[in-house]
């Protein structure tokens, strides 16, 4: 595993450790959590296409699902959007190109920035 994708998974744990007081109703950082997940889901294939096996962001979704502890409609949302941003590139990469290449590097940015900006922002 790469450092910058070490850096993510830590910065991740720390979001997933959010107060539980504060997502009783409609959490302030619930679409940052969204889009986190196509991230995450996006990273699950085009990492494997690329050469990584494993299902280190798929465990990572989990993760941070079980830590959330959503109702069934924001769980079903979260894996809808973990599924939406893995689906988004299995239909148009089959192999590992320079597209997919730049696509992992562009996704583990983003996704270490929201990942580190919302536990800044929501985290004790």
């Amino acid at each position: 595993m790469s450092r910058k994708a070490r850096v993510f998974g830590i910065v991740l744990t720390l979001l997933v450790m959010l107060p539980g007081a504060a997502r009783a109703v409609d959490a302030p950082y619930e679409a940052r959590l969204y889009r986190l997940g196509e991230v995450l889901g996006s990273l699950h294939y085009l990492r494997n296409l690329c050469g990584e096996d494993g299902n280190e962001w798929r465990e990572q979704m989990e993760a941070l699902i079980v830590t959330e502890n959503p109702s069934p409609e924001k769980r079903r949302r979260l894996v809808a959007s973990f599924n939406r941003g893995y689906r988004s590139y299995a239909e148009i990469h089959i192999a590992c190109t320079p597209a997919a290449a730049e696509a992992i590097a562009r996704y583990m940015k983003e996704g270490e920035t929201l990942a580190r900006e919302t536990a800044a922002t929501f985290g004790n």
